[in-house]
């Protein structure tokens, strides 16, 4: 297929691919898919080779946000039955990242619930930033605490904060359906004082909010233009008990189109799969690694995703090595321009994306990740429930955290 050839020589060159040829990857048949995961694949290889990077996720403090985002479970009004706690104290913090870290994660992400902090959250975080790299060494910490006020971003990055994420989620012409007590400029805004701060920036989108192909492309394009180090991509979980519980609109092969189109915008930035990939990709997962080459490990924040030893399993059987604590993630050319965008700067116009979160106060984008299996209905993990037909919701396959921070359960790492 002559646009897919086209595609992986932009690829390899780090070419901004014309915003016709991104919306043709997320028009291609069921037919065209493997395809398009083998041009994709190509690209992935040349900037990453075979490497996945595991990622941890710590909610700090769940629930009661006074945002609006109606793809929150934590939302304003929200009805999900999820945890609901205050912010945990720095060393209980830092044992809950300990389990993701032994079990192969090189990144932790600690998010907390709100419209952004205040002065004295971010001490609070910065103590538990510096717990966490005392007691372990090389570990990088991202932050994710909703909408950045002026001189934040630099307190972070002294308390040794080495990124920080906020989700644009989706196209801006679209936001304000979504979100209403605050605006896509107010994310971008964060955005752009991370980076400023020099923390690696980190942003992504949603899918699966009944949004349009041109509105993905819209917001990665616009994600490509921020130059944020990574981009995490979330499949939207439609939890009962909010506006958007009944947005099931997401097929396995819709979701490896949107990485595939990702990957060629991006095609030197770290690209997550974030929340939803259990719920959504389901036996598809493994195929995703040849599109993106990071993943969280284990749960996310307010919903239970696929046992960690699985993850570790699936990385190993489709192929891939977990990266190392020691290992550079990203390309030389971006680390020696000191996390610079995710194309070609002179002909690609900027950067493109990031991590984890999907929410205002950050406590808005894993709650997209998923169980098991096996749940509501299902019984345990492995039994044979019955499973809905080709194009049903897939609701067996959501589980609110029920373990980890803020129980007294160990967690899934």
């Amino acid at each position: 297929m002559d646009l897919l050839n086209t595609l992986v020589d932009k690829g390899l060159r780090r070419e901004l691919p014309t915003r016709e040829e991104a919306l043709a990857v997320l028009a291609t048949t069921d037919d065209e898919l493997l395809d398009v995961v083998a041009a994709a694949g190509k690209v992935r290889r040349h900037w990453f080779g075979r490497r996945v990077k595991l990622n941890y996720l710590v909610n700090l403090k769940s629930g009661l946000c006074p945002e609006d985002c109606s793809y929150c479970s934590q939302r304003l009004g929200s009805k999900a039955d999820i945890l609901k706690y205050t912010w945990l104290k720095p060393d209980e913090a830092s044992k809950a990242a300990a389990a993701g870290l032994a079990g192969g994660a090189k990144r932790v992400c600690l998010v907390a619930s709100g419209r952004g902090p205040t002065d004295r959250d971010v001490d609070r975080v910065s103590q538990t930033i510096k717990a966490i790299k005392e007691q372990n060494e090389g570990v990088e910490v991202c932050a994710c605490l909703g909408l950045l006020s002026d001189g934040q971003a630099e307190r972070l990055r002294e308390a040794g904060a080495d990124a920080y994420n906020h989700n644009l989620n989706t196209s801006e012409g679209t936001y304000g359906e979504i979100t209403t007590t605050h605006t896509y400029a107010d994310r971008v805004d964060t955005v752009r004082k991370a980076h400023a701060a020099g923390l690696s920036a980190c942003s992504g989108l949603i899918a699966g909010m009944g949004e349009s192909d041109e509105d993905l492309v819209d917001v990665v394009y616009s994600l490509r233009e921020l130059d944020p180090d990574s981009v995490p991509v979330n499949f939207l979980i439609p939890f009962e008990g909010t506006p958007l519980a009944k947005e099931w609109n997401l097929t396995p092969q819709r979701c490896l189109r949107i990485l595939a189109m990702v990957r060629f915008v991006c095609p030197d930035v770290e690209v997550r799969i974030a929340g939803g990939r259990e719920v959504h990709l389901r036996s598809l997962q493994p195929l995703a690694l040849h599109l993106a080459n990071s993943i969280f490990l284990g749960d996310y924040l307010t919903s239970e995703g696929q046992a960690g030893k699985a993850d570790l399993e699936m990385i190993a059987d489709a192929g891939f090595e977990v990266e190392g604590a020691g290992e550079v993630t990203l390309p030389e050319h971006r680390v020696a321009a000191g996390g610079g965008g995710c194309g070609s700067h002179a002909s690609a116009g900027g950067g493109c994306g990031s991590h984890e979160d999907a929410g205002a106060g950050c406590g808005a984008h894993e709650d997209a990740g998923a169980g098991c299996g096996a749940h509501e209905g299902g019984g345990v993990c492995g039994t044979a429930a019955a499973v809905p037909a080709a194009g049903e919701p897939r609701t067996d396959l959501v589980a609110v955290r029920r373990r980890g921070a803020g129980t007294d359960l160990a967690p899934n790492a």
